[in-house]
């Protein structure tokens, strides 16, 4: 965990439940220490570039906060520096709350998954809303061609904080390209024995 993110989020009544848990004197040790915004790595880059979805959580108006999920092709938020993402915000239910909250409140959390390998990696940022048909040059950085969604507008997040969670209670999951390697090897295997099979079947007659 990163020095700027345990500032940002370890308010005074998260001390104090801490303090009361007993974890309070291992945070404490470096949390006074001044933080710039942080820059993201080439693990945190690569991690970002290979996840197909995301969750993102926004603040609304209302005081409740709003958890989203949002998907596309593998690599479609796209590592712009190291304290910038982007990514294009295709059309969905046409509820807009997401984008609306984000006219009010620009800090969003973002929760990049792995279940396959049993990691996380959370991010603090300032999201803004661009419109990509003005910027040529953005549109064509978060564009993935192939892909027919409609895209709306272009999301760029200035990184303020991001933090690896640890595995523990991940629990494994793949997906379907994940797995079709794994089911053709043993299509293959299996038609190997087939064969084999018929052959003993057919001396034996």
């Amino acid at each position: 965990m990163t020095a700027r993110y345990r500032q940002q989020l370890f308010t005074p009544a998260v001390k104090s439940v801490q303090e009361t848990a007993g974890s309070r004197r291992a945070y404490a040790r470096t949390e006074d220490v001044p933080a710039d915004a942080d820059r993201l790595g080439g693990p945190e880059a690569a991690f970002i570039a290979a996840r197909d979805s995301f969750y993102m959580a926004t603040i609304s108006a209302s005081g409740w906060p709003y958890l989203q999920h949002r998907g596309g092709p593998r690599g479609f938020v796209k590592v712009l520096s190291e304290r910038r993402l982007g990514f294009a915000d295709y059309r969905g239910n046409l509820q807009y709350v997401s984008v609306g909250n984000l006219a009010d409140d620009a800090r969003a959390a973002f929760f990049f998954m792995d279940y396959a390998n049993r990691a996380r990696l959370k991010l603090l940022g300032r999201v803004r809303s661009v419109d990509l048909t003005a910027d040529d040059e953005l549109r064509a950085s978060l564009s993935d061609d192939g892909y027919g969604a409609v895209v709306e507008r272009g999301l760029v997040v200035d990184i303020d904080a991001f933090d690896w969670n640890c595995p523990q209670h991940i629990v494994e999951r793949f997906t379907i390209e994940e797995i079709t390697p794994a089911i053709d090897q043993l299509k293959g295997r299996i038609a190997e024995l087939e064969g084999e099979l018929a052959a003993l079947r057919g001396k034996v007659a």
